[in-house]
This record gives structure tokens, sequence and C-alpha cells, in this order.
């Protein structure tokens, strides 16, 4: 049961805001975001004194949506992405047509279109995904949702 303060606010989260990702190249991460994928540059801010800058893009509005933070340091030009990261997943009307038009467009497709390989016992049919890859390597799942 969750309780609420005296002003009717519950003290827990109310919701996702962002993902941050470190970038190598802020302009082609945000083109690729953007262009390649169809999302929303909400915002940009430089912060000179920490030397970095950070660009918020996603598809709904910053307000009510979860958005992706890509954040650019000065001085950094490669990052290990260590083992616990996984991917980013976004929906897609049909899986093989977005892999064909992204391709198209040069993006990496690391697993081609196609139904997932092992079934859960907890759905009746198999997801069909794809996986690609973003200028800084990091995997996005495409997952199709008609």
């Amino acid at each position: 049961m969750t309780t609420f303060d005296d002003e009717g606010l519950s003290p827990r989260p109310t919701r996702l805001l962002h993902t941050m990702l470190r970038v190598a190249d802020l302009e082609r991460s945000i083109e690729f975001y953007t262009n390649k994928l169809g999302m929303r540059l909400h915002r940009q801010e430089r912060f000179p004194q920490g030397r970095f800058t950070l660009a918020f893009v996603g598809y709904g509005h910053e307000s009510t949506d979860a958005s992706i933070e890509l954040t650019y340091n000065w001085d950094q030009s490669a990052y290990q992405r260590g083992t616990a990261y996984g991917h980013i997943a976004l929906a897609v009307h049909s899986v093989a047509k977005s892999c064909d038009s992204l391709q198209a467009a040069g993006v990496s497709v690391v697993r081609e279109a196609g139904p997932m390989q092992s079934l859960s016992p907890d759905r009746t049919s198999a997801e069909n995904i794809a996986f690609i890859e973003d200028p800084d390597g990091y995997q996005i799942e495409l997952i199709e949702r008609r």
C-alpha cells in the first residue's frame, strides 16, 4: 500500500525519466537517434566547467515520456561498456521492414529479424525481434508490436 505525505504526494518514484549513455561523438549520436530511429531532440545543455554536454532524445514529450540522455564528455573519446549493460528496446510495427530500412540507411543489424530462439512457457508465441547497434556499439533491440 502506497502512503502519501501531507500534500497528497507519494514518497515513491513516479516514473522513469531517462537512461544515460556515454557517447564518443555527440553529433553522430544525435543524428543516429533522430534521423535513423525517428526520435526527437528534446534539448541540449552544455556544462563548460564540467567539460560535458547532455542531449536528451525520445519519442514522446520529455515531460511525460522516458528519454535517453546522451552524455558527451569533452575529453573522452572511447568507453568500455562493461558486462552489466544489456540493451535498449524499441517497439516497431514490422521488425523485418525496420531492419531493411535501417540497414539501407547504414545502421548495423547484428541480429537479423526473426522469432526468439527460445520460447517462454509464460507466452503463447515467440516474439519477433532483431538487434541493431548505435554508433558507439550500444545494442538496441527491435520488438514487433502490431
